[in-house]
């Protein structure tokens, strides 16, 4: 697969100085604004499957009348956080 460019960049001479500073030994720019582009695009996949997830909820909500309590869904949460970090260890 033939490779494309994104188009040249300005940026201050402060933000530049920061980027070569931010770099692992071995990293070049490019590589790191690759990486930087890669992870906001996961980053907003996953804002639009959180948000379209949460109005999926929300119309199957209105249509059957069910609700969950604010409480009852942070208590849900917090026991699947604390099972995550209990499969880290």
């Amino acid at each position: 697969m033939k490779t494309a460019s994104f188009p040249s960049l300005r940026v201050s001479p402060e933000l530049r100085s920061a980027a070569e500073r931010a770099l692992y030994d071995g990293e070049s720019i490019s590589g790191f604004i690759e990486k930087a582009i890669i992870k906001q695009i996961e980053q907003r996949q996953m804002n639009n499957e959180f948000i379209q997830n949460a109005m999926n909820s929300r119309d199957k909500s209105r249509e059957t009348g069910e609700y969950r309590s604010a409480t009852d869904v942070l208590s849900a949460l917090s026991t699947k956080l604390n099972e995550a970090k209990v499969k880290q260890k």
